[in-house]
């Protein structure tokens, strides 16, 4: 019998196999549609099938932006929700609480509360709008809901109080601003973790989201102006090298110099978020175990 033939295009694909397991490297394949699939490789905490978080979604009518709005639940499978601690989870600009676990993030969570690497927490996420969660337009303030309102839901469906805020982009600004405002409120959230947030460092960028009445409005909730703000929240940020607000996150990292100020290659995109969700995920474990 001959030996076997092979295509080239296998043979590459063999080898891009192999080496991506040897080096840990994510691989990207070309799918039947001509976009490019992230292959999960070798991240600190895996990502199974069987560690798919549970999701649950709601529709609750929030007094504080007089409308309905989702609220989702990403819980670890298996986990008893009573009285589990919760971080929030703000979505970006133009998101909205189905689809704020960017970057696998409950999955990621899910799966690392399985092995045993961290103690079990979930998210909860909420439709914010698109005003950098502030009262933007009168009769709609995202960040009264958040803190007025959100414990309420948390309390009458027996989960645990927030120990942590997390946010992504417009949801990283958001983050911020939650934590300052806890700490004013002499009740500080334990951790914050921002990811690619948007510090946006001029007036004309931030002016064409219409998300502020005026500049000095925008200056007087803008989180690089107040750096010391957040009071003793545990701070993580990490941002991509090439991402569009890399400017002020650099510059808030350096200023603020927070417990994790990572900077990694990447952009603002999911294949980023993927990068860095097992290390969110690890940043408020620690703060998760003390909240239980």
């Amino acid at each position: 019998m001959g030996d076997p033939t092979y295509s080239r295009r296998s043979l590459i694909a063999a080898i891009a196999v192999i080496i991506a397991t040897a080096t840990g490297v994510a691989t990207y394949v070309s799918s039947s549609d001509a976009t490019e699939q992230q292959i999960a490789t070798a991240d600190r905490v895996s990502r199974t099938p069987a560690a798919k978080a549970t999701v649950r979604i709601e529709r609750v009518y929030s007094a504080a932006r007089h409308r309905e709005v989702t609220l989702a639940f990403y819980l670890p499978t298996g986990s008893n929700p009573r009285g589990l601690p919760m971080s929030i989870l703000l979505h970006g600009l133009h998101g909205d609480a189905r689809h704020a676990s960017i970057g696998d993030l409950a999955d990621v969570l899910s799966s690392a509360v399985a092995k045993g690497s961290v103690p079990a927490f979930g998210f909860v996420a909420v439709d914010g709008g698109d005003n950098y969660w502030h009262d933007n337009v009168p009769g709609d303030d995202p960040m009264a809901m958040l803190l007025d309102e959100v414990p309420g839901w948390l309390r009458e469906r027996g989960y645990g109080q927030p120990f942590a805020v997390t946010g992504v982009s417009m949801g990283g600004f958001g983050a911020l601003l939650y934590a300052r405002r806890r700490a004013e409120r002499g009740d500080p959230v334990a951790a914050t973790a921002a990811i690619s947030p948007g510090l946006i460092t001029t007036w004309p960028e931030m002016a064409k989201r219409r998300a502020f009445k005026d500049e000095g409005e925008w200056a007087s909730l803008d989180p690089l102006r107040h750096l010391k703000s957040t009071g003793p929240t545990a701070l993580g940020v990490w941002i991509g090298d090439r991402d569009r607000f890399i400017d002020g996150t650099r510059r808030f990292i350096h200023d603020v110099r927070p417990e994790v100020g990572t900077v990694k290659a990447g952009g603002h995109d999911d294949g980023f978020y993927r990068k860095v969700t097992p290390d969110v995920v690890q940043f408020l474990a620690k703060y998760a175990k003390r909240a239980v």
